[in-house]
């Protein structure tokens, strides 16, 4: 599918902030145009130091926004009008003032009052100094921003406006509009329909207390993130303390494992791929008790008796699904994970230590397939983890479907 495909009659506002990048606005404006969107600009103080409102209206053909006092109309309320109107806003060139001020939520200016007021999915693309781009406020606001689904193109590694090289340079026009295909769901996955579990299971032991684990379900809410980037169809099926940002997904909450069970299976009906992220438990207590179990004078112990659950992933046979575990192991990792691989029939697993990973923001892994060598992946942010997982879907669904 071409980008014009994709682009066609999309309503997109583009935010455009101050910095020397500002210039590259006037391509990415030209690149939308071409590819068939409507663009409305909206220029802030910063960036009319750089470049001229008469620039973007000779590109768009339509009113450019400068200001947050610009009169109504009947027909048009401000900023009102352009959030509702819009189908995707992106901000590029975004500034590390311009990054902290949509973290906050503040609204002084037109483009942060559009922000603030649309439902449309948000993209930014940052440029500034190396400096600036890895200073921990800037990082912070970054990761605030992630986890409200706003999508981030870094920015690239080169020559900056000082004459320094680091990073901090704004994304190529062509990256940030391949970004905004893919918000659109026009990805490689697109038709696919992808079946993601998150977080630790709870197995009930009384109304208030349950056996668990560690997991934070994180690396399950970035694989549905990650799927859905890349135009699948998503349903995430996630234990009820998981954190789920707001994105475009079906969410299925769970709380034990037999619960899990039946949410899969009936997903796994209709879908292409399940990726099995969740971290079920092993074992159940053989009863829950109806009532808080109380402690009785002098007790020192108490027994529970345990009895095993299923293993949701390998009693899953559909036909044509393509079936990706997670093997987390404190010892004897890739053997233990190749052995899973082929006992429940996986085409993909990935392989992690369980200690350096459950509950961590970042993720270091090992990618065995049933038919071909394994993939290394370093220690990464598992949002990035998440990315290579995905990409791979395609060649697994060719090769399951050949």
């Amino acid at each position: 599918m071409t980008t014009s495909q994709t682009l066609q009659g999309k309503r997109i506002v583009l935010g455009v902030s101050g910095g020397i990048a500002a210039y590259k606005a006037a391509d990415l404006t030209s690149k939308l145009v071409q590819a068939g969107a409507i663009v409305d600009v909206v220029l802030t103080d910063g960036a009319l130091a750089f470049i001229r409102p008469l620039t973007f209206n000779a590109l768009t053909r339509r009113q450019v926004h400068t200001t947050l006092n610009e009169p109504w109309s009947l027909e048009q309320a401000g900023h009102v009008s352009i959030a509702a109107d819009a189908d995707l806003l992106i901000v590029a060139p975004a500034t590390a003032n311009t990054i902290a001020r949509l973290a906050l939520g503040l609204v002084d200016d037109m483009l942060t009052a559009v922000a603030l007021a649309t439902q449309a999915p948000i993209l930014i693309a940052p440029a500034m100094e190396h400096h600036m781009w890895h200073h921990a406020a800037t990082q912070h606001s970054l990761a605030i921003l992630r986890e409200r689904g706003v999508t981030v193109v870094d920015p690239e590694t080169g020559r900056l406006a000082s004459g320094a090289i680091g990073d901090g340079r704004l994304a190529v026009v062509e990256r940030i509009v391949e970004q905004a295909r893919t918000v659109f769901g026009e990805g490689p996955l697109m038709g696919r329909r992808v079946v993601v579990t998150a977080g630790g299971t709870q197995e009930a032991i009384d109304p208030v207390r349950y056996i668990g684990n560690r997991s934070s379900g994180r690396m399950g809410v970035e694989l549905a993130i990650a799927s859905r980037r890349l135009g699948a169809s998503v349903t995430l099926i996630a234990v009820e303390d998981v954190d789920i940002p707001n994105m475009d997904v079906t969410i299925v909450r769970v709380r034990s494992a037999l619960d899990m069970q039946d949410a899969v299976e009936t997903a796994v009906a209709s879908a292409d791929v399940l990726i099995m992220a969740a971290a079920v438990a092993v074992f159940r207590p053989a009863t829950e008790a109806q009532q808080k179990i109380k402690k009785q004078p002098g007790q020192t112990e108490m027994t529970i008796e345990l009895v095993r659950n299923p293993d949701i992933v390998a009693g899953i046979g559909k036909p044509g699904l393509v079936k990706v575990g997670f093997a987390a192991e404190t010892e004897h990792l890739l053997e233990y994970a190749e052995s899973k691989l082929r006992a429940k029939g996986l085409a993909m697993i990935v392989a992690n230590d369980a200690v350096g990973t459950i509950g961590s923001s970042d993720s270091e892994a090992t990618l065995l397939f049933a038919d071909r060598g394994p993939i290394h992946l370093p220690k990464l942010p598992k949002r990035d983890v998440a990315m290579a997982i995905v990409s791979l879907l395609t060649s697994l669904l060719d090769r399951d479907h050949a």
